[in-house]
């Protein structure tokens, strides 16, 4: 999906510098490359987002159960050095 996107981006840009002039140039990077690109990889990336939520219960459930979390905020070290104020 990544090269479609460069390979797009390399094809914009070279539009965009046989541009008369630099307001030209910005708008065509604008309106033909950046704002079709993120809607094509928004569109193309909502199934791995979708994925990813529904990981993300899944891991919290697992997470609670095993008492990681309890665990991870226990560890957490403070980062303030007792010895420099005695």
């Amino acid at each position: 999906m990544y090269i479609i996107a460069i390979a797009w981006l390399y094809v914009v840009l070279m539009m965009a510098i046989t541009e008369q002039t630099v307001v030209a140039a910005v708008l065509t990077v604008l309106l033909y490359g950046i704002a079709p690109l993120a809607l094509f990889l928004w569109i193309f990336g909502t199934p791995a987002r979708r994925r990813a939520a529904a990981r993300r219960p899944q891991r919290e459930d697992e997470a609670s159960a095993t008492g990681e979390a309890v665990d991870e905020a226990v560890d957490q070290h403070d980062a303030a050095d007792t010895q420099r104020n005695q």
